[in-house]
C-alpha cells in the first residue's frame, strides 16, 4: 500500500502503447522471461520502444493462426513490459529479456496495421486483502507444493519463487504461467481483476492437475505389469516351440512363412538363372533368426519374387475395329494421330509379336496425350499403369534400390508388373522431358535399358537383381516437347505427335465429352443446362485460346458450379440456358479480346508464329529507334539461337537497305533495339530470323507492314529463307488468333499435306524462298532494282485449292 501512495502506477506508465501480438501463450505481470523476436514488424516495435521509454504492450491474439494480425484480432487485456535486454541473433531474428509490470486494456487502436500501436487504461487488482484470499494463499501453495513433489517439470528454483511471492495475485499469476492450461483459459485469468476469483479458478486448474497425474501413475503402473505379462508370455511360447517341435508341427509365422514361399517357389515357371538364387535366398531364409534385421528385408525380397507375373503371356487377342471404336469413342479429331496407332496395332496382331516399337506422344498439356493411352490400353484389353519421371532425379526410382540399403524397394518398372499381376500390361510413363539428374545419378540413362527391345529381354532391377523379360511391356511415353529428350532415348521411340485443337473442334469436344462429365461431377442433369453454340465458341475464343482443353474444362466448371449455387439458392429455375452473352457474368471479363488482337500496328512491328511447349503461339516483334551512336541491342529474354537469327536479321537489314530506299547513314545515327514482349518467358529456336528482318526493315523504311500476315522461317545471311518445324502447331495457332495469311519456307510446302483440310480452310500461304520475296508480300512497291520479282500472286498457295499438283499447291 505505501509504495501506492509514493507514485501512482499511472504516472510511471505511458497512455499510449505499440502492441506486440503473441500467437502461443498470454504472459503475466510480475515475471522476467525472454521473448524470441522474429518477424520484421516486431522488431520494428521493439526498437520504437527502445528508443523511447522501452515500455511495450503483450496482447494475445484471438486466433493463434492469423499471419498478418490487426489490432481487430487481439484480446482486449495484455501485459505491459519492461524491455530490460535486446541481443540481435545471427539469423536476423532478436531476443529480448522483459520484466512484465501490470495489466492494461486496450480503450483504442491508433494504428490497426503493424507495428499496432494503442491507447491503454492500466488495471489494478480487486479484493486483494480479504481473509478468503489469504485463506486461498495458503491453500494454492500447500496444493502445488504437493503437486511439485510429485512432478519432476516443477524445479527447485520454481519451488522457491512461489514461497517469495508477497502478493496473492501474483501468487495465481505465476502458478497459472506455470500450469499446463489452455491459452483461452490463462487469458480469461489475465482478465480476471478480482484476486479472489482469481485464485479459485486456478484452484480448480491445480485440482485438475493433480487428477492427470494420479491418471499418469496409473497408467505407468498398467504398463509395468504389461511387461512382466509379456515377460511370462514369451517363456509359456518358448516351452510351446519346444512341444511343437517334438510333435513335428511348425515351430512359429517363420515356418509358415517358409512353407508359403517354398510351395509358390515350386509351382512358379521361374527360369533355372532365376530360380537358383532365390533358393539360395530362401535356404537362408530359413535358417534366419525372426529378431534378426535381415529377416524383414529377406521376406520382403521373397515376398516380391514370388508376386511377379512369371507366367509367358497369352498371345495377344484383340479386334481392330474394336479398337478404332475406342479411339473413336474416347477422342474426337486426332485422326492422323488414331490412324498411326491403328497402324501400329496391326502390325502387332500381324505378327502376333508383342515385343517392338515404344510410342511416345508428343504435344501441348491438355491435348490428350495421357487419355489416348488409356484408350489404347482399352483396346488391347490389357491392363494399364501409369507413373510420372516429371522431376525425378534419381535412377533408384526406375531400377530400384540395392538390398544394402535401409528401405530398399524395387524400382517403378517392377512395382507396377507386381501391382498389374500381368507380363505384358500398358505402361505409361508421364513427363518424360522433365527428368532431371543429379549426384543420385541420371534416370533417362536408366530408361535407356527399359525401353531398347534388345536389352530389355533380361531387365535386371538393383533390389531383385535377377533377370525379368519386360520386352512384352507396351511402353507409351509423354512429353510436351522432344528437345530435353536425350538423343540415345528419344532414338528408341517411335514419335507421334498430337497438335492442338482448332475452334470447331473445341466446340464439338465441349459437346461429346466436357460438358457431361462435368454435369456429372457437379450433381447436375443433362436437362438442367443447355449450351448454345455461341457460347462454346466464346468459350474457345475469349477464354481458353490454348492448344489443349484444360483451360476449356476449367471454363465449364466454373459456370457449373456457379449454376449449382443457385439453384440451390433458388435464384434460378432449370433448365438454364447459357448463351454467349452469358459469359461474362459466369466467367468475368473475356481474357483474350479481339480488340487487342495480335497485328503489326506501327511500322518497326511485325507478326511471327512460334512452337512452344505449350503448342502454336503468335509472337509480335518490335523495333524502335533512337537518335545516336551506331549500335544494337536484343531484349526478350532470347535464347543463343535466337540471338544469332537477330544478329543475322540486324546485318542483313543493313545490307539491302539500299534497295529500299533506306538512307544509307540510318543505321549508323541510330541505335536500334529489337524486343520480344513477354520478356520473363524464355525463348529461343530458329524460325524467326524473316520475322526479326521485316520488322527492322518495317522500322528503316517508315512503312507498315501488310495488314493480316504471319511469318515463320529462318534466314540466312545470304537471304535465303530455311524451313522451320512445328509448321502445323503454327498454322493452328495463326488460325486460332483469325489471322488469314501466312508466309512459309518453300521447303516447308510439302508440309501442309499433313494439315488437314479443315485447318487450312480459308487461309493463303505464302512459300518463299529469298527474304525480298517477304518483303516485296509486306512493304510492297519500295524495292529500286528490280532483281527480285516476287508477286503475291506467283507464290502464293490458297488452302483448299487444286491446280494438276499436289493438294494445297498452286
Amino acid at each position: 500500500m505505501a509504495e501506492k501512495n509514493i507514485i501512482p502506477a499511472d504516472q510511471i506508465l505511458p497512455n499510449k502503447l505499440f502492441i506486440i501480438p503473441l500467437n502461443g501463450r498470454p504472459i503475466f505481470p510480475g515475471i522476467f522471461t525472454p521473448l524470441m523476436i522474429s518477424g520484421q514488424e516486431d522488431m520494428e516495435v521493439v526498437n520504437k520502444s527502445m528508443e523511447s521509454n522501452g515500455l511495450i504492450g503483450l496482447a494475445l491474439l484471438k486466433d493463434p493462426e492469423t499471419e498478418s494480425p490487426v489490432g481487430s484480432e487481439l484480446h482486449s487485456v495484455g501485459t505491459v513490459a519492461k524491455i530490460v535486454k535486446r541481443i540481435n541473433l545471427p539469423d536476423g531474428g532478436m531476443n529480448i529479456f522483459i520484466s512484465t509490470l501490470k495489466r492494461f486494456k486496450i480503450k483504442k487502436f491508433i494504428t490497426q496495421e503493424q507495428p499496432i500501436s494503442a491507447a491503454v487504461d492500466y488495471l489494478d487488482d480487486i479484493n486483494d486483502q480479504s481473509d478468503e484470499v489469504k485463506a486461498l494463499s495458503r491453500a494454492l501453495l500447500t496444493e502445488m507444493k504437493q503437486l511439485s513433489e510429485n512432478n519432476p517439470i516443477f524445479s527447485e528454483e520454481v519451488r522457491l519463487n512461489m514461497i517469495n511471492i508477497d502478493h496473492p495475485g501474483k501468487i495465481a499469476d505465476f502458478i497459472t504461467s506455470i500450469l499446463n492450461i489452455k491459452r483461452e483459459d490463462q487469458q480469461r485469468i489475465l482478465e480476471t481483476l478480482d484476486v479472489q476469483q482469481r485464485m479459485e479458478q486456478v484452484l480448480i486448474f491445480i485440482k485438475k492437475e493433480q487428477e492427470l497425474l494420479s491418471i499418469q501413475k496409473k497408467i505407468q503402473q498398467q504398463i509395468n505389469e504389461k511387461i512382466e505379462k509379456s515377460q511370462r508370455e514369451y517363456f509359456l511360447k518358448e516351452e510351446l516351440k519346444a512341444i511343437k517341435k517334438e510333435l513335428g508341427m511348425p515351430v512359429d509365422a517363420k515356418s509358415g512363412e517358409y512353407q508359403r514361399f517354398r510351395e509358390l517357389i515350386d509351382t512358379l515357371p521361374l527360369p533355372e538363372e532365376v530360380r537358383e538364387p532365390v533358393e539360395r535366398e530362401l535356404e537362408k531364409f530359413s535358417l534366419m533368426d525372426p529378431n534378426a534385421s535381415e529377416f524383414i528385408v529377406t521376406r520382403n525380397y521373397l515376398d516380391t519374387v514370388v508376386s511377379l507375373p512369371w507366367e509367358e503371356p497369352k498371345p495377344e487377342d484383340f479386334e481392330l475395329e474394336k479398337a478404332r471404336e475406342i479411339l473413336d469413342a474416347d477422342h474426337y479429331g486426332l485422326e492422323e494421330v488414331k490412324e498411326r496407332i491403328i497402324e501400329f496395332l496391326a502390325v502387332r496382331k500381324l505378327k502376333q509379336d508383342t515385343k517392338g516399337s515404344i510410342i511416345c506422344l508428343v504435344g501441348a498439356p491438355g491435348v490428350g496425350k495421357t487419355s489416348v493411352g488409356k484408350s489404347i490400353a482399352r483396346a488391347l484389353n490389357k491392363q494399364f499403369f501409369r507413373f510420372s519421371v516429371g522431376g525425378m532425379r534419381d535412377e533408384a526410382e526406375i531400377k530400384g534400390h540395392r538390398r544394402t540399403y535401409v528401405g530398399a524397394m524395387p524400382g517403378k518398372i517392377i512395382q507396377g508388373l507386381k501391382i498389374v499381376k500381368s507380363r505384358n500390361p500398358v505402361f505409361m510413363i508421364d513427363e518424360i522431358d522433365k527428368m532431371g539428374a543429379s549426384y543420385q545419378g541420371d534416370p533417362s540413362s536408366a530408361l535407356l535399358e527399359v525401353l531398347d527391345p534388345e536389352q530389355n529381354v533380361s531387365f535386371r532391377d538393383n533390389y531383385l537383381d535377377l533377370p525379368f523379360d519386360i520386352s512384352t511391356v507396351l511402353f507409351i511415353v509423354t512429353a510436351n516437347t522432344l528437345d530435353t529428350i536425350p538423343r540415345p532415348l528419344l532414338d528408341r521411340m517411335e514419335v507421334i505427335r498430337l497438335s492442338g485443337y482448332i475452334e470447331q473442334e473445341k466446340i464439338a469436344i465441349a459437346s461429346k465429352y466436357i460438358i457431361p462429365k462435368s454435369l456429372s461431377r457437379h450433381g447436375l442433369k443433362k436437362s438442367q443446362v443447355r449450351f448454345t453454340k455461341a457460347a462454346l465458341s466464346g468459350i474457345a475464343v475469349n477464354y481458353a485460346r490454348e492448344a489443349g482443353m484444360r483451360n476449356y474444362e476449367k471454363a465449364v466448371d466454373k459456370i457449373h458450379r456457379k449454376i449449382a449455387t443457385r439453384l440451390v439458392l433458388k435464384e434460378l429455375e432449370p433448365p438454364v440456358k447459357i448463351d454467349a452473352v452469358d459469359l461474362e457474368e459466369y466467367l468475368s471479363k473475356p481474357i483474350f479480346r479481339e480488340d487487342v488482337k495480335k497485328q503489326a500496328a506501327v511500322p518497326g512491328t511485325a507478326v511471327g508464329l512460334a512452337w512452344t511447349n505449350f503448342g502454336g503461339d503468335i509472337l509480335v516483334i518490335e523495333a524502335v529507334s533512337n537518335p545516336g551512336k551506331e549500335g544494337f541491342r536484343i531484349t526478350g529474354q532470347m535464347g543463343s539461337v535466337m540471338q544469332e537469327s537477330a544478329g543475322i536479321a540486324y546485318t542483313y537489314s543493313r545490307h539491302i537497305a539500299g534497295r529500299y530506299k533506306v538512307d544509307k547513314s540510318f543505321f549508323e545515327r541510330n541505335q536500334i533495339h529489337l524486343h520480344i514482349p513477354a520478356g520473363a518467358t524464355p525463348k529461343d529456336g530458329p524460325s524467326a530470323g524473316i520475322t526479326m528482318t521485316a520488322a527492322l526493315m518495317s522500322l528503316a523504311t517508315g512503312k507498315k507492314l501488310k495488314a493480316d500476315f504471319a511469318m515463320t522461317g529462318e534466314l540466312s545471311l545470304v537471304g535465303n529463307v530455311l524451313p522451320i518445324g512445328g509448321l502445323k502447331e503454327k498454322v493452328i495457332a495463326a488460325r486460332r488468333n483469325r489471322l488469314k495469311k501466312i508466309i512459309i519456307p518453300k521447303p516447308n510446302e510439302r508440309d501442309l499435306d499433313e494439315i488437314p483440310e479443315k485447318v487450312r480452310k480459308g487461309l493463303s500461304f505464302y512459300p518463299v524462298e529469298r527474304m525480298e520475296e517477304v518483303l516485296d508480300l509486306l512493304l510492297p512497291g519500295i524495292g529500286t532494282d528490280g532483281e527480285t520479282k516476287a508477286a503475291a500472286g506467283n507464290t502464293r498457295t490458297k488452302a483448299g485449292t487444286k491446280s494438276g499438283k499436289k493438294k494445297g499447291t498452286p
